[in-house]
């Protein structure tokens, strides 16, 4: 077996972990290590401050009534990042890279095109809610803490130097701040469990307003991004030389995105969750960020507040650096140009800088990012599909008929509710 050996010390002590468990010499726990990462970053997409604004504002709406699609936001979510791994492993190379070897090359600029309009919506999204969680933090004005905030969007990149398992453990300790805040404001909030399994396991609507924060939910859940990138993330991490060693491979980057997706699934839960129990309960519809930050002071204690702004912060930073990871990954592939990261990183804030300096409603700018974002679901999903399903490329790896069945279903789905959220969004 060959495997790409990192320059870090630590990167090249993953993979000869990795190595070992292949040929049978780590038991237990130990065995599962060495591959949890990837998915973890992948992850982040999932709870980005878009997701802050739609779970809020749908808890706060119609209280428990969508937790369904939260749920079923995530077991879509989990089979496509599960096939953005496998394609990354069985190949060797990620989803833009393949889409250039066999589309043409028109086809290709495109796809990088719409590509980097993904990321610049993406970090839209993710930038601002990192500059809104300093400042509902610790008061400062809106540009001065886009500034800040861009320094420490710089500072987490600087992991990546460090070798890709750095930078996993990084990503990995600001997910588990949102956890631990959320976990604590469902503690605070007390919600009524009969309210949280009917919300869970009795799927409907309320009216044509719920259909649309429905479709905003899964929008802010699946995320073009993170199916480019969670299939260059294992291409090369550790490489099986054959059918059994990328099988075994894939065997336990399922368990890892079954973890990081669960995670990110009770993340978005609990979210929904804290906004029904508390402003649903008190009948004040919230639909801005920093009035959500407020209420929690007000309702609960400033140390809620100060918990969800926090939340709000990391996961900013969090999601905005895999972002701009995101965004090297498709030039790359798709075009095989790459600029320096941290160029790319000082590029993409220019549009969220724009808007903070405009004076453009925060809460807004993240809806609109999430309708951008809608564009380009088909995408990177029908490539993906198309591709793990094709048995020369995948070998031992294609879908199985019924895999390949219900990912199209999934895609329909996700397709005609993203093109509902674009058309309410832009005529009603």
């Amino acid at each position: 077996m060959s495997v790409h050996q990192g320059s870090c010390s630590a990167a090249g002590s993953t993979v000869h972990a990795a190595h070992e468990v292949l040929q049978g010499k780590r038991r237990g726990l130990k065995k599962i290590l060495p591959f949890l990462g990837p998915a973890f970053i992948a992850s982040v997409a999932y709870i980005d401050p878009g997701n802050f604004a739609t779970n809020i504002a749908s808890g706060s709406q119609y209280g428990y009534l969508l937790l369904w699609v939260v749920l079923f936001s995530n077991l879509m979510a989990i089979l496509i990042q599960m096939m953005s791994a496998k394609l990354g492993i069985a190949t060797g190379f990620n989803l833009p890279e393949v889409s250039r070897d066999r589309f043409p090359r028109w086809v290709s600029i495109g796809l990088w095109i719409q590509g980097e309009l993904v990321v610049m919506a993406t970090d839209l999204a993710e930038f601002i809610g990192a500059a809104l969680g300093l400042h509902l933090l610790f008061g400062l004005p809106m540009i001065p803490s886009a500034l800040l905030a861009a320094l420490l969007s710089f500072a987490i990149l600087e992991l990546q130097r460090r070798g890709f398992r750095s930078l996993e453990i990084g990503i990995a300790m600001m997910v588990g701040v949102v956890v631990i805040a959320f976990a604590v404001q469902v503690f605070f909030t007390r919600p009524a469990i009969g309210g949280v399994l009917q919300g869970l396991f009795l799927p409907r609507f309320q009216d044509i307003n719920s259909m649309m924060l429905a479709a905003g939910i899964l929008g802010a859940t699946v995320m073009p991004h993170a199916i480019y990138l969670h299939s260059a993330l294992t291409q090369r991490r550790v490489v099986g030389t054959n059918d059994r060693e990328k099988a075994r491979i894939f065997h336990f980057e399922k368990i890892d995105v079954l973890i990081a997706m669960l995670i990110a699934g009770a993340v978005n839960a609990s979210m929904l969750i804290v906004s029904a129990a508390l402003f649903y309960t008190h009948r004040l519809p919230v639909e801005d960020i920093d009035a959500a930050f407020n209420r929690f002071g007000q309702l609960i204690s400033p140390m809620a507040a100060v918990l969800f702004g926090i939340a709000l912060l990391s996961s900013g930073l969090s999601s905005s650096s895999v972002g701009t990871l995101s965004g090297d990954i498709i030039m790359q592939g798709f075009i095989r140009r790459r600029i320096p990261l941290l160029l790319r990183r000082l590029i993409t804030m220019i549009p969220p800088l724009a808007v903070i300096l405009l004076g453009i409603n925060p809460t807004d700018a993240l809806v609109v990012s999430q309708v951008i974002l809608s564009f380009g679901i088909a995408f990177a999903l029908i490539p993906l599909i198309l591709f793990t399903s094709d048995e020369k490329l995948m070998g031992g790896l294609v879908n199985r008929k019924s895999t390949t069945v219900l990912a199209w279903l999934v895609a329909i789905l996700i397709i005609s509710l993203n093109l509902f959220l674009l058309y309410y969004t832009v005529f009603a």
